[in-house]
């Protein structure tokens, strides 16, 4: 059900809508009078560095660099300014856990009146285990039963017992995954795939044809993928809790030392950069111990 603020015309306002894909939508509507402030604050900051013909870098008139602006990037920046704090108070209004930041899109925006922008998202779906240690024991029993004709059942190696830790994972944990979450995914698997083909010097088609592949088929592969890693990883996060397992701080400092930031937010942001690294070391953790339960 969509919950909405009071209507205030000097504040901004939100209404949440849960879609049944597990996707939420929040829609803003910005009063003018911020839309207004949000421009002038923009222009200041274009001001800054315009360079006017007869005026010194800097000191043109706000009303000669407005002339200069286009409105598409003054809408964006104008909205740079407006929406991370809007969100910010939408979450705590609404008591949101996003697991990604929003993808917006414009509704309305017209001259003088409240503009509405919808922003697209989703929260950490809930993740039911079941009987996790009774379901990797019992896989682990049947593993090592003797196969006729053998002297002996041979035993697993870890990586054959990682491997059904992992199967029995994804066949008994009940999960529903936000579809938003799943394309962010397929997205950013398929931008690594281009990132890598061209480093090559290939096109996208040469090299699916190369494999027997299209475009259609490996985004219905990388979706299965997708789903595969995001269910595995929040079962491990969520065992990691339920078992209390804690990562030793000096491997959280060793992981840092040894990693590098893979974009400009995580190397200006180490708390960050660190509380990510924990969360794949407790992964790993959890990982282990269900090992251990593996005869």
């Amino acid at each position: 059900m969509a919950t909405k603020k009071p209507t205030d015309q000097s504040k901004i306002t939100s209404v949440v809508a849960r879609a049944s894909d597990g996707n939420i939508q929040i829609t803003f509507t910005i009063p003018f009078p911020v839309i207004k402030k949000a421009q002038d604050d923009t222009l200041l900051e274009f001001a800054k560095d315009a360079e006017i013909p007869g005026f010194r870098k800097g000191k043109a008139p706000l009303d000669k660099v407005a002339a200069k602006v286009s409105q598409s990037a003054l809408m964006e920046h104008s909205l740079g300014h407006i929406l991370p704090p809007a969100l910010g108070e939408a979450i705590t209004e609404h008591k949101l856990k996003l697991a990604i930041y929003p993808k917006f899109e414009l509704i309305s925006a017209e001259n003088e009146k409240e503009w509405q922008i919808r922003g697209i998202t989703c929260e950490l779906p809930e993740v039911t285990l079941g009987d996790y240690k009774k379901a990797v024991q019992g896989e682990g029993r049947a593993a090592s039963i003797v196969v006729p004709g053998k002297d002996k059942a041979q035993d697993l190696t870890r990586e054959a017992k990682e491997q059904l830790v992992i199967k029995t994972l994804l066949e008994n944990v009940k999960i529903t995954i936000p579809k938003i979450l799943i394309e962010e995914e397929v997205n950013g698997r398929l931008s690594n795939l281009l990132a890598r083909i061209e480093k090559l010097g290939l096109a996208l088609e040469s090299y699916l044809a190369s494999v027997g592949k299209n475009v259609e088929s490996l985004r219905v592969e990388y979706e299965t993928q997708a789903k595969e890693a995001i269910t595995l990883d929040l079962a491990l996060s969520k065992i990691g809790e339920e078992e209390n397992l804690k990562v030793d701080p000096k491997e959280v400092e060793a992981a840092m030392g040894m990693s590098q930031a893979s974009n400009k937010e995580e190397a200006e942001d180490p708390e960050s950069r660190k509380r990510l690294l924990e969360s794949i070391l407790k992964r790993r953790l959890a990982l282990d111990f269900l090992i251990n339960l593996v005869a």
